[in-house]
C-alpha cells in the first residue's frame, strides 16, 4: 500500500495516528536542524517535518538530497503544527517522518510547479504533463469532469441515450475541411475524420432512437483563429417528433441545471432575438447583453450634411460608451488609433462629447450643430458624461468593426463579470449565405437544415431572404451551442442540395445514404449540439478554452509536447499507396 491516506485528508482529528502517504515534493524548506516538506498530490498538500532530535541522522541526510517534484512516500505520525497555516486544508497538523522511501528523482522542472508560474505558455505546452500538477490546470480539468457528469446526469434523465457513431467516415462537404485517413484496405481511398456526427444522428432517429446524446470528438481541418482547436469536443443531441420549442425547452433546462448544479446560479430569464436585431443592435450573431452599448444607427440624422465620409457611407453607426467624456484627447487618439488597427480595419472614428450641462462637442462641429448632436445622443441613448463614438462604411464591415469596439470598451470598463451569466437565444438566422469568391450561396449551418415554416417558395425567387429553422444559445457574448430543425424528406433535401448547387449526381455520391433513409418513414426531427470546450470555460469564469484541455494544440495545430504533426517514413507511404508532392 502505497499510502493509507491522501495529502489533502489529515486534519486534527487525525492526531497521533499513524499514516502513509505518496506524493511530489512541491518545496523543501532546510534549517539543518530541522526539514520541512511540502508534499502534494492530486487532493493537496501535507506538510512532513524531520527534526534532528527525533529523526534519525541517516534519514535527515536522505531528506537533504530531496528535490522538487522528486516522487516520495513516508510513513509518519500525524502531530499538532506549531506554525498553523489557515491557507491550506491541513494546515493545523503535519507528519513526523519515520520512514522515507524515494520512489522516483526528478529532474529540476523548467517552470516551477505553482499557482503562479514563470512559464510561458508554449514551454507549459511542451512540459504539459508538469502543467497539469499546477492547480490552475488540474482544477479545470476536474471542473470539466462535473460539468460533463452533470450533463450526463440532466440527458439521462430526460431519457436521451448516450451513442457512439463513428469516427472513419466518408468525406462530406459541411462547411470546413476534413481531415483525411487513408486507408490501406482500399486503395486510393480516405476516410475523414468527423467535423460532426450530424448525419449520423439523424439516422439514428430514422432508426426510431427518439432521443440521442453524445459527449463527441470533432474534427475540422481550418487555419485556427484565436483559441480555436482542430479536435474539440461537442455535446451532441438530436430529438425525433418536436419543433423548435421542444428543444429549446429542454437545453434552456440543461443549462439551467449546469448553471444551478456547478455555479450555484439561479438562471429564469432566457430571452430570444432574431438574428437581424442582433446584427443591427450589436453587430454580430452572439451578442453579450451584460451590459448595453446597443448600436444606433445614424444615416438619417448624419447624411443631410455636406460630411462626405458619412454621405457616402452605406452604414453610419454608433455607440454611447459610459463616462467617456472624461477621456482626454490623447485617449481618445490611442481609441482611434485602436480601431485603425488592421484587426480592426477602421479608416478612422468620429466621436462626440455629451457635456453634463446637456451641451456636445465633436470631432466634426464643422458640419454638425448642437441639435444634430442632440440626435446622435439620442439615438444612441447617451447620457451627460458619454462619449458617442461613430464608425461608417460597409454595413457587414462597419458592424464588426463596431462591435469589436463595444467588447474592448466593456472589457476596460469592467462590465463583462464572468460571475454574471447572461443567456440568450438567437432565432432565424439566414438559411444560405451569398460567397464572393465562388459566386454561389452556401448553407449557414449545414445542408440539412429546414427553412422556416412556409419559406420554402422563396428559395426559387429570393433565396438569400429565405430564414432558417436555426438557433444559437449565446452565454456571455460566446456561442455555446447551436442547431436546427432539420429537412426529413427526400424531395425537400433534394431541392435544397440543388439550390446548394450540388448536381443530381454528386448529392447522390456525397449524401445518398441519408436520402435512402428518408424513403423509409424518416420523423420529424431537430437537435443542438453544445461546444464542451467553451461552455466548461464560461461556467469555470475564462474565456480561453486551453486550460480545460487535458493536451490542447497550439495556434498553428501543433501538438508541442509529442511534436505532431510528424512527417512518416517512406515505407508507410508506400504501403498505404500515397506519394508526396510539396512544394518548395
Amino acid at each position: 500500500m502505497y499510502r493509507s491516506h491522501n495529502c489533502g485528508e489529515l486534519r486534527s482529528s487525525h492526531i497521533n495516528n499513524e499514516v502513509t502517504l505518496s506524493g511530489w515534493v512541491q518545496k523543501v524548506r532546510d534549517k539543518g536542524f530541522m526539514i520541512w516538506v511540502d508534499l502534494r498530490d492530486r487532493y493537496g498538500i501535507t506538510q512532513l517535518i524531520f527534526d534532528e532530535e527525533r529523526t534519525p541522522k541517516a534519514m535527515m541526510e536522505q531528506a537533504q538530497k530531496l528535490g522538487r517534484e522528486f516522487v516520495i512516500q513516508v510513513e509518519g505520525t500525524v502531530i499538532e503544527r506549531t506554525s498553523k497555516n489557515p491557507n491550506i486544508a491541513t494546515g493545523d497538523i503535519e507528519i513526523l517522518v519515520s520512514k522515507l522511501t524515494i520512489l522516483n528523482n526528478a529532474l529540476l522542472p523548467p517552470f516551477t510547479i505553482e499557482d503562479e508560474t514563470d512559464g510561458g505558455e508554449e514551454l507549459r505546452m511542451k512540459y504539459r504533463y508538469l502543467d497539469i500538477r499546477r492547480n490552475p490546470v488540474k482544477n479545470s480539468l476536474i471542473f470539466r469532469h462535473k460539468v460533463t457528469q452533470e450533463v450526463r446526469n440532466y440527458l439521462s434523465n430526460q431519457d436521451f441515450i448516450e451513442v457512439e457513431t463513428p469516427y472513419l467516415i466518408k468525406s462530406t462537404p459541411e462547411g470546413a475541411r476534413d481531415f483525411v485517413v487513408p486507408s490501406r484496405m482500399n486503395e486510393g481511398e480516405f476516410y475523414a475524420l468527423p467535423q460532426s456526427p450530424q448525419t449520423f444522428k439523424q439516422l439514428l432517429m430514422v432508426g426510431g432512437m427518439d432521443k440521442y446524446f453524445q459527449i463527441v470528438k470533432c474534427f475540422r481541418d481550418e487555419d485556427l483563429r484565436a483559441d480555436r482547436q482542430p479536435e474539440f469536443t461537442q455535446i451532441d443531441c438530436e430529438m425525433a417528433f418536436v419543433e423548435q420549442e421542444d428543444i429549446l425547452n429542454v437545453f434552456e433546462g440543461l443549462t439551467r441545471h449546469l448553471l444551478k448544479e456547478v455555479n450555484g446560479v439561479e438562471v429564469e430569464a432566457f430571452p430570444r432575438m432574431l438574428y437581424d436585431d442582433a446584427m443591427r443592435l450589436y453587430g454580430n450573431d452572439k451578442p453579450d447583453i451584460r451590459f448595453g452599448m446597443e448600436f444606433g444607427e445614424l444615416n438619417a440624422v448624419t447624411q443631410h450634411k455636406d460630411f462626405k465620409v458619412f454621405n457616402e457611407a452605406e452604414l453610419v453607426v454608433g455607440i454611447a460608451i459610459p463616462g467617456g467624456n472624461s477621456y482626454t484627447r490623447k485617449d481618445i487618439d490611442k481609441l482611434i488609433d485602436w480601431v485603425k488597427r488592421p484587426q480592426i480595419g477602421a479608416l478612422g472614428m468620429v466621436y462626440a462629447r455629451c457635456n453634463d450641462d446637456g451641451t456636445f462637442k465633436s470631432s466634426v462641429d464643422k458640419f454638425y450643430d448642437q441639435d444634430d448632436l442632440a440626435k446622435w445622443a439620442e439615438i444612441t441613448n447617451a447620457k451627460p458624461g458619454d462619449l458617442v463614438c461613430v464608425l461608417s462604411g460597409p454595413t457587414h464591415k462597419v458592424r464588426t468593426q463596431l462591435s469589436a469596439l463595444r467588447m474592448e470598451m466593456a472589457e476596460r470598463l469592467g462590465l463583462r463579470d464572468p460571475k454574471v451569466f447572461a443567456p440568450l437565444w438567437v432565432m432565424d438566422f439566414p438559411l444560405l449565405e451569398w460567397d464572393e469568391d465562388t459566386e454561389r450561396y452556401h448553407a449557414m449551418h449545414h445542408p440539412f437544415t429546414s427553412p422556416k415554416p412556409g419559406q420554402l417558395e422563396l428559395l426559387s425567387t429570393n433565396p438569400g431572404e429565405v430564414k432558417a429553422n436555426a438557433y444559437d444559445l449565446v452565454l456571455n457574448g460566446n456561442e455555446i451551442g447551436g442547431g436546427s430543425i432539420r429537412i426529413h424528406d427526400k424531395k425537400t433535401q433534394s431541392l435544397m442540395f440543388d439550390y446548394l448547387g450540388f448536381t443530381e449526381e454528386e448529392a447522390k455520391a456525397q449524401f445518398g445514404f441519408l436520402m435512402n433513409a428518408f424513403e423509409y418513414g424518416a420523423p420529424p426531427h431537430g437537435g443542438l449540439a453544445f461546444g464542451l470546450d467553451r461552455l466548461v470555460a464560461i461556467l469555470g469564469g475564462q474565456e480561453t478554452i486551453r486550460d480545460f484541455i487535458a493536451f490542447p494544440k497550439n495556434n498553428s495545430g501543433r501538438d508541442v509536447m509529442i511534436d505532431a504533426p510528424a512527417p512518416i517514413d517512406n515505407n508507410q507511404l508506400e504501403e498505404l499507396s500515397l506519394k508526396l508532392n510539396i512544394k518548395a
